[in-house]
């Protein structure tokens, strides 16, 4: 070539050295920084996926901090509970000891009772002053809010609920009734006819509590024998009721634990005198045309013993299949977990049943690095006061405070208020187990599935956005060699005009 105006191949050249410097410059601003992708052009797709992984990565670290803000909450929330545990079983020993009527002086049980309203004043102090960041814990502040209550229910307990929407309507359908275990007993008149002889009519009496023997001599009045049988009905589970020539026998609960059970230890000659026999009940206990014949007094069935057995409510609640027992359905799963007991006529209803309606409350943690429902985990903690700890049915734990229905100092059924309190230790300690799982299993493994999925995005985000140092050294040396190659080649390309010259001499 002999222009001299355009130099084509120092054009060339100058072309090469700018993109070898270019790609210098990335290999150091990516060795110097630790990163493949510093700005957008050095890959689009890869910003976008990496910008990505960063959100995500910044949502489970919130999620992990959240998880250990449930668990330091549940801690401080056990350990009032723990407190509370402590005392209720010291209030059951003072109960025991208080019942020794005969061996305890009156100031002694004065003594008693001032331990047990001390014990109660405790437990509402642990209620009242238990709490986190002045947030108190286990007042009822994270107890759930229910309105539009059904006369026929009580003894609500929401354990959990997410729901969107101001409130969560509890529906249930009642499938199967509540029952007693019941037998009628007949006896062919108002008074026992032993045909003249002088043996006695023997029976054993059992129920879930325990049993007993009873023996009645001819003349005994139905009267008598269920005055007899009520008699020991603390101690056998069963209560009686009589009407003409017939006694009913009846567990005092509901439930699939619960029966009645006669066994013919002697007839007394029953019935080649007045007759008569044992009948169960196929169907609600009150139904009187729903007997069947067991059989007779002298029969190897009653001599065997007759058995009827009670039966536990069953239905749904809210779609979701409910446990029962006794009166009491339950449900548990992720977005509802409650129980709560139905009256007698409600368990034996079958069909809808509108219980009640979740307004709010609880306490919410969120697990998850995405803010939906599923992500969120309620769980209600119940006020654990002393007006609160106890059952509709049996009292609450405060009717123990002198003055009130149970306090030993007036010795006003002790054996009820025994019942009170292993009911109150029965809830604190589900509470207790209910929040120990929450952070065992809820809490624990959340933890540990967000760390590694912390981990994972975390190397999910370095493959892609972080320098492979191995890859850009060689780069860079490549580079670095291009970069002076071409830099000698602009220099023998701009000194290539200067031969031209040699023309013109």
């Amino acid at each position: 070539m002999s222009r001299i105006n355009t130099n084509v191949s120092s054009l060339t050249a100058q072309r090469v050295l700018g993109q070898n410097n270019s790609q210098l410059g990335t290999s150091l601003s990516r060795l110097s920084t630790g990163l493949r992708i510093n700005r957008g052009k050095d890959d689009p797709a890869g910003l976008i996926a990496s910008e990505n992984l960063r959100a995500e990565k910044s949502g489970i670290n919130a999620a992990l901090k959240n998880a250990e803000r449930a668990d330091q909450v549940v801690n401080i929330a056990e350990g009032g509970l723990q407190e509370v545990s402590n005392l209720l079983t010291e209030l059951q020993g003072l109960l025991t000891t208080s019942a020794n009527d005969a061996g305890l002086s009156s100031s002694e049980k004065e003594a008693n009772q001032l331990q047990i309203d001390s014990i109660l004043q405790t437990i509402d102090r642990v209620a009242g002053s238990t709490s986190f960041q002045g947030t108190k814990l286990l007042n009822g502040n994270f107890d759930y809010q229910v309105t539009s209550v059904n006369a026929g229910v009580s003894d609500i307990n929401v354990r959990g609920a997410k729901f969107d929407g101001a409130s969560q309507a509890v529906e249930a359908i009642i499938t199967q009734s509540a029952q007693q275990g019941g037998l009628l007993l007949s006896f062919g008149g108002t008074a026992l006819d032993l045909n003249g002889t002088n043996g006695s009519f023997t029976i054993e009496i059992a129920g879930s509590l325990g049993n007993r023997e009873l023996q009645f001599a001819s003349g005994n009045t139905v009267t008598q024998i269920v005055a007899a049988i009520n008699a020991v009905s603390d101690v056998t589970g069963v209560t009686a009721s009589g009407s003409a020539n017939t006694v009913a026998l009846e567990s005092t609960e509901f439930g699939s634990n619960e029966y009645v059970s006669v066994e013919v230890i002697s007839d007394g000659g029953l019935n080649a005198g007045g007759g008569g026999n044992i009948a169960s009940y196929a169907a609600d206990f009150a139904d009187t045309s729903s007997l069947t014949t067991e059989g007779a007094w002298n029969s190897t069935a009653a001599s065997n013993g007759i058995r009827d057995d009670g039966q536990d409510v069953g239905g749904t609640i809210n779609g979701l299949a409910a446990v029962g027992r006794g009166k009491t359905l339950s449900v548990t799963s992720d977005f509802l977990d409650l129980e709560f007991t139905a009256s007698t006529s409600a368990s034996q209803t079958l069909g809808g049943l509108s219980a009640f309606s979740i307004t709010g409350g609880g306490a919410d943690f969120q697990l998850a690095s995405n803010i939906d429902i599923a992500g969120k985990t309620s769980l209600g903690i119940k006020d654990i006061s002393t007006r609160k700890l106890g059952t509709t049915g049996l009292g609450y734990l405060d009717d123990l405070a002198s003055g009130k229905s149970f306090n030993v100092v007036d010795g006003n059924n002790l054996d009820n208020a025994q019942k009170i309190v292993a009911e109150a230790i029965e809830q604190v300690s589900s509470t207790r187990g209910r929040l120990g799982a929450f952070q065992k299993n809820t809490v624990g493994a959340t933890i540990r599935s967000l760390g590694v999925a912390y981990e994972n995005t975390t190397a999910a985000e370095s493959i892609i956005r972080d320098t492979d140092f191995a890859t850009e050294t060689a780069s860079l040396t490549r580079n670095q060699i291009l970069v002076q190659a071409s830099t000698n080649v602009l220099s023998l390309a701009n000194s290539q005009p200067q031969q031209v010259l040699a023309l013109l001499g």
